[in-house]
């Protein structure tokens, strides 16, 4: 009898270990359109922006964020890795959930999980495939890549926020720090130890292009921020662009992409995004320059620039599968 007992506080006290940790309380409602004008307000006066993840010491708020952005915000994916249903990206929601005792904001994702699991009754698996990708190697004549003389300093978790940052998961789950630059318009991404990105779109040239500047950057944080980028341009499709370089190092580098080539490049992957103008492509199945002249690059012109190509190949890549989600949440 008393081994019996024994035996089922042991599996009682196992299970509750296993048990993910949740939320104290949460409270989820529909969210309204933007505020163009707040949103501006709070930029220009070092605030936070109204809208995404903002993770706090005691609780944490998902504004404006789509049923697929806090899925991908749970699990620590890419956007372009989770497979499910269209309507998961329309409706929007304002969640404001507070912590329970000993949880901190480390927990805030496997929390976000337990939510999203209870109230819209989500379930998902993981898959890992062989998937068609966009691979980062070094190019016939060896890289042109410049050093940079400083090197990256990793993100501290316990660090406040500056005025106007915000954190958010980056690739693999890594924090990173993202802001505007009202001075120049630019996106200034912060990803630590892999480095620093700016980039500006700038959709007034002619053929529209984007600016980047590149700092610190490893390798393998280059191939997260051009797949990013892709992802952006593209509306969320995108291929993975997956470093294969085996460059170590941090370097520096700008570079003027033509949105459209981008845009084609993705397509010409058989991802299915709006139609825009063609452009020719060659034996990688890569853009070509549609006009030599063009301020902007096509991406596998420019990664050339820089000693590197993209070939295409395949390699495996996990993938988040949602089998099952309710499109509007439980009460509180």
């Amino acid at each position: 009898m008393k081994k019996t007992f024994f035996c089922l506080m042991l599996s009682t006290v196992a299970a509750f270990a296993q048990r993910k940790p949740a939320f104290e309380v949460a409270s989820i409602k529909p969210a309204a359109p933007p505020d163009q004008a707040k949103m501006l307000a709070a930029l220009q006066a070092g605030g936070q922006m109204p809208v995404g993840p903002h993770i706090g010491p005691n609780r944490a708020e998902y504004l404006y964020m789509n049923l697929k952005s806090l899925i991908v915000y749970a699990y620590q994916v890419k956007p372009y890795l989770v497979s499910g249903p269209d309507w998961l990206e329309q409706q929007r929601f304002d969640i404001v959930a507070k912590y329970p005792a000993g949880a901190t904001s480390a927990d805030a994702p496997q929390m976000l999980q337990s939510l999203l699991e209870d109230r819209f009754q989500l379930k998902v698996h993981k898959s890992t495939e062989e998937r068609p990708v966009f691979a980062l190697v070094k190019g016939s004549g060896g890289p042109k890549l410049k050093a940079s003389a400083e090197k990256p300093v990793p993100i501290d978790d316990n660090a406040p926020l500056k005025p106007g940052e915000r954190k958010v998961d980056g690739p693999g789950g890594k924090p990173m720090l993202v802001r505007t630059d009202l001075a120049t318009g630019s996106i200034v991404v912060d990803l630590g130890a892999d480095g620093r990105m700016s980039y500006k779109f700038n959709r007034a040239a002619v053929p529209p292009v984007i600016h980047i500047d590149l700092s610190m950057v490893t390798m393998t944080g280059f191939a997260s921020m051009m797949t990013q980028i892709l992802t952006q341009v593209a509306g969320g499709a995108a291929r993975q662009i997956v470093d294969m370089t085996h460059i170590k190092g941090n370097y520096e580098a700008s570079l003027d992409l033509s949105i459209d080539d981008m845009i084609a490049m993705v397509r010409n992957a058989g991802l299915d995004i709006a139609p825009g103008a063609p452009a020719a492509v060659n034996e990688a199945g890569l853009p070509s320059a549609s006009d030599p002249g063009a301020a902007g690059l096509p991406l596998a012109a420019a990664v050339r620039s820089m000693g590197l190509k993209l070939e295409s190949r395949k390699a495996p890549v996990e993938e988040l599968i949602v089998d099952h989600a309710e499109r509007k949440p439980s009460e509180n």
